[in-house]
This record gives structure tokens, sequence and C-alpha cells, in this order.
């Protein structure tokens, strides 16, 4: 087993210096910040067990008691593909807030859709995209007070981004002072154009060229150690479908593509296997992608059916009462499960 550590073969990926993460909260995506990328449970309900944390407790466990048990795999197979599922936001931490706004705002075309300050906490969060949060992919960047630096490590791939014209893209970018690391041109092994830009905090953006595209914000890229093994957690655990697969011998790398709908419409996981590269370090950059269901309960159980970890038991969070589920994936990747209605009230 070999271990990639700065540069990814293939697929490289840019670091940035580590620094202490202060510990916080989150409403929707559970560690989005904390001390650790993997923390087993939501960071507010570590302080204590009294008062509301304590009641809140109690309502999880009696939900989690009236959960419905699958007959077996198949029945729970069955049920996460009818789920109600998708892509609401990915998670991670960045090093001044306003700076990266206005970055994603001036250079990729993003709308702020929502910014929030917790003082009482030492973060603050920013949603941002294309389109409303009920029906498009988002960004949610989060910065813990103090921290300017974070860690992306070689696991961490790139964004997605579709635009019209990528030469056009890349000019504005570079006019605005952001870091150009490939210049447009077709993608290796295909026929795409594409670009690679950097922002702020190093992490990488793919532009693609794809004119009218409904979802602009359309792909997150981690790299796995073992392909075909993190396809079948994704397809069975999570529910997703396999879009496309893809091998370029010449490059060393293979990736497939999972989601929840078609690749063109949605915004996907792009998962990529370079040759004989089975483990990365996270980093303490990235943090997770939400993904929407009509049951936490059931999900959570779908999810321990087929061999993955579940972090963060089903139930309601304290205080708002959104509920949620967080599980890892083999290679050790982060998803948190929200409760549909509940994010729909969020939202409100």
């Amino acid at each position: 087993m070999r271990a990639l550590r700065a540069t990814a073969a293939g697929r490289g990926a840019v670091a940035c210096a580590a620094a202490p993460v202060p510990r916080r909260s989150l409403l929707l995506s559970t560690a989005a910040a904390g001390a650790a990328l993997q923390s087993e449970l939501p960071l507010r309900l570590t302080r204590n067990a009294t008062g509301a944390t304590a009641a809140a407790r109690i309502r999880a466990s009696a939900d989690a008691a009236q959960a419905a048990t699958f007959a077996g795999a198949e029945e729970a197979l069955a049920w996460a593909k009818k789920d109600t599922r998708r892509l609401l936001h990915v998670v991670y931490r960045v090093g001044d807030l306003d700076k990266t706004i206005k970055f994603y705002a001036e250079c990729l075309g993003m709308k702020l859709l929502r910014k929030r300050d917790i003082p009482e906490e030492k973060y603050s969060n920013a949603f941002l995209g294309y389109g409303p949060e009920d029906s498009n992919f988002a960004v949610e960047l989060t910065y813990n007070y103090g921290v300017d630096k974070y860690d992306i490590g070689s696991g961490f791939g790139h964004f997605g981004i579709g635009v019209d014209d990528v030469a056009k893209t890349v000019e504005l970018v570079r006019a605005k002072g952001g870091k150009v690391t490939r210049e447009p041109g077709p993608a290796k092994g295909g026929k795409t154009v594409i670009a690679f830009v950097e922002d702020p905090d190093g992490y990488k953006f793919e532009i693609l060229e794809r004119p009218g595209t409904p979802e602009p914000l359309c792909q997150v890229m981690l790299r796995v150690g073992d392909l075909d093994r993190a396809i079948s957690f994704y397809e069975k655990a999570c529910g997703m479908e396999l879009l496309r697969k893809r091998d370029n011998p010449e490059y060393k790398y293979t990736v497939a593509m999972m989601g929840y709908g078609p690749e063109e419409k949605n915004a996907v996981l792009e998962l990529t296997y370079n040759y004989g590269v089975t483990e990365y370090e996270k980093g303490n950059a990235y943090a997770q992608i939400a993904i929407g269901t009509d049951d936490v309960y059931k999900t959570a159980e779908v999810v321990k059916l087929f061999g993955g970890q579940v972090v963060r038991e089903p139930g309601p969070l304290p205080g708002i009462n959104t509920k949620i589920t967080a599980i890892l994936d083999p290679d050790g990747w982060k998803s948190v499960f929200v409760d549909n209605i509940d994010f729909a009230k969020e939202l409100e």
C-alpha cells in the first residue's frame, strides 16, 4: 500500500499550510468546521449533556427506536433508489470569508445566497451558488475566527463549474488577480474544453465549457484508493447512479461520475483513482457534502447494511430540530444526509 502525500499522480492537488481549527457547530452540515474532519458527533453535542442537549438526545433515541427496519439488503437498496435525494451543498473552510466571496462573485459569477455570523461559537458561514438553494447545488464557506490557513491535503481534487466560454472566464479570473494553473484546451483523454484556476485559499476549480447548463456548479472531485469499492458504496449505501466511467491509461487514472440525475443537469460526485495510489491525506480544509433525504433513520440503516460507517446517529440537531445523519465512505470522506422537509423549513 502506497500513501500519497504532497502530490497525487495524474490529477494533482495543492496543499496549504496547516493550522489548528477551533471547535464549532453547524446547522445543516454538522462538521463543516471543527477540530477534526471526521469528528463522530456534531460539535454542539460534545459540549455537555444538560438542558436542551440532553432533551435532544432523548428525542433522537425515541425517534430512532421508531425507525423502520428493512427485511433485508434488497429491500433497503430498493428504498434508497426511490428516496428523494439531491446534492444540497458542499462544505469547506476558508481563511478570509469576504475575500473568497468577492472572488467567487466577480470571477466565477456566483451569487451570495445567505450569510450568517455566530460570534458565540466564533465562526461565520456564507452560502453561494448559481440559483436558489431549494433547487440548486451550493457551496458553504466556513470561516473560523482567527484561522487564516488550512491544509487542503492530497485527497481533495477540485470543484467543477460549467460556463458558456472557458477562455473568457479564464481571462476574467486573470484580470481580477486570480491564479490560472491550466490554460484552456481539450481535457486529457477527452474533447471538452477545460481550464483550471485557484481561489484565494488554493482550492482548484475546473472550468468546463458547457453552454446553457442548468447547474453551473456541477462537480466535486475526490480521490479514492479503490474505485470499484467506492462506486459500489455510493450506489448501494447512498443510492447514487454510476453515470459514466472513463479510464485514461495514458495518464494513469480512471474517473467515475456518480449522482442522482443526468450529469448535464445536476451536480455530481467525481471519483478519481490514480493508478497504484491507495491512500491520501485529507487535511483539514475540505469537510463534506450534504445530501437531502426523506428519512435520515432509514438512510443510516441502509448505510450500515452496506458497510458504511455512521459517525452521527440519525436524529434532530439541538435548537433547530433539523434531522441529520453523518456517514463516512470507505476512503473516509464524509457525507451528511439532511431531512428534506426540515431543510426546506430552514430556507423559509
